[in-house]
């Protein structure tokens, strides 16, 4: 995927995360958290599972899956609700 692509998909995600979460974050923290959600998730799921997103739109799930589980492990290390 390109870098643009992944820049506005893990935006995206982020901002969906943001939502879900209820949480308060910035345009570059929710471009951050959907990219890094996205890799973390991606490299999860080929360990256990072997697959990985192959086009946006699984590429769109991850990332909003992978960010929602990094601002809840944010929340628990920080011990904030």
């Amino acid at each position: 995927m390109g870098w643009l692509l992944t820049i506005i998909i893990g935006g995206l995600a982020g901002w969906i995360a943001e939502k879900i979460m209820k949480a308060d974050h910035g345009l570059l923290t929710n471009i951050i958290l959907g990219i890094v959600g996205a890799l973390v998730l991606n490299f999860i799921l080929s360990l256990l599972f072997g697959y990985a997103a192959s086009n946006w739109l699984a590429y769109l799930v991850v990332a909003v899956i992978g960010a929602c589980g990094l601002i809840f492990a944010w929340r628990a290390v920080r011990g904030r609700t």
